[in-house]
């Protein structure tokens, strides 16, 4: 039996969110995630006493000048030489922009495959080959699955690569390939990065995962993540076991308010699942986004006072889960039940509102439109803002529709001089 850890995406030191903002935040464990989670990575490593670790790109988090990020990584790589587990490691698109990845000295046992060509690395007495190749630049356009080298027979082959195979949603197009590139190879198993959600793309032989990131760093990296534990019989057959090495998680929660009466129905209903949500987690800090909708009573009280409901649900979260919970963003997007007695909104000023933002909504083009007056102002907003977990896109129609219909209560309780709040 053999035993191996595949992994990538650590990320290390990457930076958070502006969740500063946020009361009940926890910011401390946040700003040291994913070392917090590298360590729990090293620790199954050694726990599991597996034969040895492939990391498969993106160690770093682009170009870190900040040489405490690398000695960090030497130390926790030395760990692992000392439990006598080698380690290998190609780098991807974000440690091809790193100067540390390019200067730094790793310890012995710590392999990382070149980058002008794919190499093969051989454990002979686990008869095992892995076969590599480092990114040499940030953007990687060409398919490097290609020139990987034939696969050497009586032996157990890996392939390492950081690609995103034919495409991966919320990723750039790097080091493309398709599975038939993989499947022609012949190898035994290929250990995937560059997409942050853990994926089995192929369950048959070979087997062809990603591994995922080891911590979420925003709201689109949600539920557990971690690594790959990868066992092969005597056989050669392939078992997967998926272990969580996360600290802090991301969650979405949707609650629908169709049954509140009242604006504090609904914090208790959100505070309900909030409760289940943290328990079904074994109570680990949580960063969660709720969105709460439906045709709802409680809709006129709600989006006369947004801001107030928002910091209502906040503070609920925090007492109801013990701070092991907290509130990233709140969505209302409730609206008036059909029913008598409940503005229609269909004649007047406001009814011809009302009318012209279903219309913009079902049409694609004014969309685009509306979305390219944005486009200026998005190349004006600081990095960390266009590069947050929010993935503003306003050439996205969709994007623009899923806006009017955020803000379109909020709007019409203010124009009905319900609104109380900035």
């Amino acid at each position: 039996m053999i035993k191996f850890i595949h992994a990538a995406d650590i990320h290390l030191d990457s930076p958070l969110h502006k969740l500063e903002a946020y009361e009940g935040t926890p910011v401390e464990e946040m700003r040291h995630a994913t070392r917090r989670a590298f360590e729990n990575l090293i620790n199954l490593a050694i726990e599991e006493e597996v034969d040895f670790v492939l990391i498969a790109g993106d160690l770093y988090d682009s170009d870190w000048k900040d040489y405490n990020t690398g000695l960090y990584l030497v130390s926790q790589l030395t760990k692992l030489r000392e439990a006598e587990i080698p380690v290998f490691i190609i780098a991807g698109n974000h440690d091809a922009l790193s100067k540390i990845t390019k200067t730094l000295r790793l310890p012995e046992g710590v392999t990382m495959f070149p980058s002008n060509k794919a190499t093969t690395a051989v454990i002979e007495d686990l008869g095992i080959a892995i076969h590599g190749r480092s990114f040499s630049s940030a953007v990687m356009k060409k398919n490097l699955a290609q020139n990987y080298p034939s696969k050497m027979r009586g032996y157990f082959n890996i392939g390492l690569l950081h690609t995103s195979l034919n495409g991966r949603e919320g990723h750039e197009t790097y080091a493309p390939c398709s599975l038939d590139d993989l499947l022609n190879k012949g190898y035994d198993y290929w250990a995937l990065g560059h997409a942050h959600k853990q994926e089995i793309v192929h369950k048959q032989e070979p087997v062809i995962a990603f591994s995922g990131n080891t911590q979420g760093r925003h709201i689109r990296e949600t539920g557990p993540k971690g690594t790959l534990i990868v066992n092969i019989d005597d056989a050669g057959k392939v078992r997967l076991d998926f272990r969580s090495l996360d600290v802090v998680r991301w969650e979405k929660l949707e609650v629908d308010a169709s049954k509140a009466d009242d604006g504090y129905m609904v914090v208790d209903m959100v505070t309900e699942q909030l409760e289940t949500l943290a328990e079904k987690n074994d109570d680990l800090p949580l960063i969660v986004r709720v969105k709460i909708h439906g045709n709802s009573p409680a809709h006129e009280e709600l989006a006369g006072d947004v801001e107030r409901w928002i910091n209502e649900i906040r503070s609920a979260a925090i007492d109801s889960t013990h701070g092991s919970a907290c509130i990233e963003k709140v969505m209302i997007l409730t609206s008036y039940p059909s029913q008598e007695g409940y503005p229609s909104f269909k004649e007047g000023p406001i009814g011809e509102l009302n009318q012209y933002l279903d219309s913009l909504e079902s049409n694609p083009e004014q969309l685009l439109n509306l979305g390219s007056l944005l486009d200026d102002l998005m190349k004006k907003m600081p990095a960390e803002l266009r590069q947050s977990g929010e993935s503003l896109n306003p050439r996205d129609p969709n994007w623009i529709a899923g806006i009017i219909r955020q803000i379109r209560p909020m709007l019409m309780q203010r124009l009905l001089g319900k609104g109380t709040s900035g």
